[in-house]
This record gives structure tokens, C-alpha cells and sequence, in this order.
């Protein structure tokens, strides 16, 4: 709770440098500021659309992107939903913004944008949408950033709380979180850090979780290492030697829910020349997680004991 005060406390802070009763919070390293809460707004990816169910805003929600076309949603993401519309299944275009004629796009560097593509801050901006972007993803144009931690969660949210103006949501909600990852992290304190190796499916180069993803933070808690820790990225990718000489002894699968999702994934790596060598494949320790347990977002500390559980058998 005390880093849900000092979090309160800086913002304020920011807010003074500007009026009197705007809304100003940093966006990857600069000021975003409001004259007032966005009435209208459009979300982008599962992850993000979860924190906005979380904070209730579902009446200012007009429009989702990048959901239906990569994710099949859960019963509980359609009944939050509801009715609000998806505008895109997967990348949005400017038309589809500018339709609904939002106050603000809360999107991400690859999470609904691309450096230099058709939908950036800049090219929303004569609309007048502004962009609240996805933390994690603000290494992708500035790679002076710190290393991964829960933070990029908690901070997301207690951002977007300000934004909406729903700060003391936000903070209860975040309160709830930190409690429930210290609790997490002091079972697996004492135990042996087992290696860890994520991937986001079959592929002939890897794709996987660096430093600067919230995986690795998300790894660590559960009482993991990360065995591509040193990759100097949020998600990218690797080698296979590279990730085989690591011999990880325990697998985090993204399972799609798409096919048999992580259970191919798995079978994939059982029949891979060099992977197949590795204690986790060998012994066949993994678990799956879907999309938005492994993306910042309200899934994630659930995610973390599911891990705990899963790597230290026995664990609460």
C-alpha cells in the first residue's frame, strides 16, 4: 500500500506542473495530459481490455481491437463485454477509430501499433485521440528502460485509474495485487530456482519473453529464472542452441486456445533435434498459459501461482 501512495503522490505532483485541474501521467518517458476524463474510448488486445473491465469502465468503452482474431474469449470476457462492439479482429485502421470518434486509444508499441505505421500517437493526434501507451511496449523506441518487473502492471493500472478518474479503484485493485504477490513470493523464497524457458509456439527461430517482458518479472516471483534473460528485448527472438545449451528444467507454453494450443506446442518441442535433449522436455515439466496470463494485465498474478504450483510441487 505504501507504493500505491507514493505512486498517488508523484502523479499529483505531476498534475501541479500543468493546471490546476488536468490529468497528467507519464507515457513511456513523456507527459500525457487531460483537460478531462476521456468519455469515449477504444481499447486494443485482451490484456488491456481486461485491465479497462477491471476499473469498470465498460460504459466509456465505444469500441475493441485485436481480440476475436487471435483469442477465443472466455465466458467471463463476453459477459463483461456485453454489446461493446469490436472494431477490428486484429490490427486496427485509422478508419476504424476515427468512426467512433474516441477521446483516447489505450494501445501499445506492437499491441495494436507499429513504429512508423498507419495508427501511431501522431497520426491519431489531429483527430483528437490521444494515446495511452502499454508500458512494456515503450522499449521498443527508447531501449534506456528498466529491466522488467510487476510493476508494469501495477503502474498501468494506476495509470489508467487516473486517467478515468477512478483512481480509488485502482488503487484497491493494485493493493490486491501486491498483497497476494508478496504472499507468492515468500513461499517460493527459500526454494531452488528452477531454469525457464517460454515460448510463444512452434517456430524455426523462437519467439520468446526477454528482460524487458513481464514474463521474466512474472518468472521470477514464481521462483524461476529466465533462461532468456539476457536477451536484450521485450519479446524476440532467439536461437534454439542458444535456449537447448541453457537446458531449461521447466516450460511456459502460450496456449492460444486455438487447436490443441499448448499441448502441440509441447509435442513439437518432444520431437525437436536439440530441445528434445532438455531436462523440461525430458521430464516433461510445463504448463500453459493463455495470451493475457502472459501480457500485462489483471490475469497475471493468478498466472505467477499457477507457475509457483506447477514448478514446486506442493507449493499453497
Amino acid at each position: 500500500m505504501k507504493r500505491v501512495l507514493w505512486v498517488a503522490t508523484l502523479v499529483a505532483t505531476c498534475v501541479g506542473a500543468a493546471t490546476a485541474d488536468s490529468i497528467t501521467v507519464d507515457n513511456c518517458g513523456e507527459e500525457l495530459v487531460f483537460e478531462t476524463a476521456p468519455a469515449r474510448i477504444v481499447v486494443h488486445d485482451m490484456n488491456m481490455t481486461d485491465m479497462a473491465f477491471a476499473l469498470k469502465l465498460q460504459d466509456r468503452i465505444v469500441g475493441l481491437t485485436g481480440i476475436t482474431g487471435w483469442y477465443k474469449t472466455s465466458p467471463d470476457f463476453d459477459r463483461l463485454r456485453g454489446d461493446i462492439p469490436e472494431l477490428a479482429p486484429k490490427y486496427p485502421t485509422l478508419e476504424n477509430l476515427v468512426s467512433v470518434e474516441p477521446d483516447l486509444f489505450f494501445a501499445g508499441w506492437y499491441y495494436g501499433m507499429r513504429p512508423g505505421g498507419d495508427i501511431t500517437p501522431e497520426t491519431l493526434a489531429p483527430f483528437g485521440i490521444k494515446t495511452l501507451i502499454l508500458t512494456e511496449s515503450c522499449v521498443h523506441l527508447d531501449k534506456d528502460r528498466p529491466v522488467a518487473s510487476m510493476d508494469l502492471l501495477f503502474d498501468d493500472v494506476l495509470r489508467l485509474g487516473r486517467v478515468m478518474q477512478v483512481e480509488d479503484r485502482a488503487e484497491q485493485l493494485v493493493a490486491g495485487w501486491q498483497a497476494e504477490l508478496a504472499a507468492i513470493e515468500a513461499q517460493t523464497a527459500e526454494r531452488e530456482k528452477r531454469r525457464v524457458f517460454l515460448l510463444d509456439g512452434p517456430a524455426d527461430a523462437p519467439f520468446t519473453a526477454g528482460k524487458f517482458a513481464i514474463p521474466d518479472a512474472m518468472i521470477a516471483a514464481a521462483g524461476g529464472v529466465n533462461v532468456t534473460h539476457d536477451l536484450n528485448t521485450s519479446w524476440g527472438r532467439t536461437s534454439w542452441e542458444t535456449v537447448a545449451a541453457a537446458n531449461p528444467e521447466f516450460l511456459v507454453l502460450l496456449d492460444y486456445q486455438t487447436g490443441n494450443g499448448a499441448v502441440d506446442t509441447f509435442n513439437f518441442l518432444q520431437e525437436h533435434p536439440v530441445m528434445s535433449q532438455t531436462d523440461a522436455v525430458k521430464n516433461e515439466r510445463w504448463i500453459g498459459l493463455r495470451y493475457e496470463e502472459l501480457t500485462p494485465g489483471p490475469a497475471n498474478i493468478g498466472a505467477i501461482r499457477k507457475m509457483a504450483q506447477a514448478m514446486h510441487p506442493g507449493l499453497n
